[in-house]
């Protein structure tokens, strides 16, 4: 099916170029031997206040552009990327940001779909942070979720941003606190972070999100290993999915187990006891209730305080985890280690060498 052009904002029509063009050669004049086009120039490069303009306009190119920018490993672009943050920062802290998590299979992108759509036809601007699983290969985002959500992409107010994982512990892209600032700062009021559910991506999702909604199904071992703790005591809401047709009864037996289970929890936000709720994204029953839990926790949150001191928290979470990240990059870019790494790495896999040894080795080289 062909895509409308606003589900890639960095789409836009070609012109015809000259090539097409007709051409009345004077009599005499050499005939031109080649039908390319003549070198078009680079598209010119914009300022951090460029960008941040065009942020605040809702210009959904440069949005894009500056995210890419903001995504962008290249030394040379970090400075910029962290001027258009910088520019863009009062404008930032107004938006609702929703982390949705579950297992492989628990339909994550339809339910997104179905809860965006819902929203932008409220008169919300949704954006969607889809972080996808990376090629093995070539380290790219699949672009899986972003095929997916048609009917979300054909909405005005609603932008999907798939971003590679690039293997990042938790499948949540190391960017992604940044993606949130700048969609903030052009104007939409939802986000929603969908991570690949591997691992600690409760863990990851958690630490930058309001309110993390933890999905389930029935028939697949969930009923059971929604009694252990792991991921269940992060979540502020749990819900059942594909609660429809024949899976709509066992669905609701599923969803009074798990909310038994829920009252032998600590809450992870304070004043808030999670709940347990079911929904279809195939006939959008239960879609409104999700968004009515999230605004009644928020409600609650802001209340209380417990909202502002997480974002607070998170903030901080957020600088530490930078600071070991440009730690380690410093380290192994020290003369000694980089020099030493290759060999320090075949002597481990070829068991030459016990990995503690290897280790307190390294740090020596790093220390000098």
């Amino acid at each position: 099916m062909t895509k409308p052009a606003h589900a890639y904002p960095d789409w836009r029509p070609q012109k015809a170029g000259p090539e097409f063009a007709v051409r009345i050669v004077p009599a005499g004049a050499a005939t031109p031997t080649s039908g390319r086009a003549p070198h078009q120039p680079r598209r010119r490069r914009l300022s951090p206040e460029e960008y941040a303009g065009g942020v605040r306009r809702g210009d959904r190119a440069l949005l894009a552009q500056a995210i890419t920018l903001i995504e962008s490993d290249a030394s040379a672009r970090i400075d910029e990327a962290q001027a258009l943050l910088a520019n863009l920062l009062p404008h930032t802290g107004r938006s609702v940001r929703i982390g949705i998590t579950g297992v492989p299979g628990a339909g994550k992108s339809s339910l997104i779909e179905a809860l965006g759509t819902w929203l932008c036809r409220q008169g919300k601007k949704v954006a969607v942070l889809a972080v996808d699983p990376s090629s093995s290969i070539s380290r790219g985002s699949i672009l899986g979720d972003k095929t997916r959500m048609e009917q979300l992409a054909r909405e005005p107010n609603a932008f999907i941003r798939p971003s590679p994982s690039g293997g990042a512990l938790g499948g949540v892209a190391r960017q992604t606190r940044e993606t949130i600032l700048v969609c903030e700062a052009a104007g939409y009021e939802v986000i929603l972070v969908e991570t690949v559910g591997v691992g600690q991506s409760e863990i990851a999702v958690r630490s930058m999100v309001d309110f993390l909604l933890l999905l389930t199904i029935t028939g697949g071992g969930d009923d059971l290993q929604g009694m252990k703790r792991g991921a269940l005591e992060l979540a502020d809401a749990v819900c059942v999915t594909k609660a429809d047709g024949p899976n709509a009864a066992l669905a609701q037996t599923t969803r009074r187990l798990l909310q038994d289970s829920l009252h032998y929890l600590a809450p992870p936000t304070p004043g808030w006891p999670a709940r347990a709720l079911t929904c279809s994204a195939r006939t959008g029953a239960g879609v409104p209730d999700l968004w009515s839990t999230a605004e009644e926790f928020l409600q609650t949150a802001r209340a209380n305080g417990a909202l502002a001191g997480r974002r607070r928290r998170q903030n901080l979470a957020w600088a530490q985890s930078m600071l070991e990240e440009a730690l380690r990059n410093r380290f192994f870019l020290r003369p000694g280690v980089a020099a030493r790494r290759a060999a320090w790495e075949q002597a481990i896999l070829d068991g030459k060498i016990p990995v503690t040894a290897a280790v307190r080795e390294l740090l020596a080289l790093g220390g000098e």
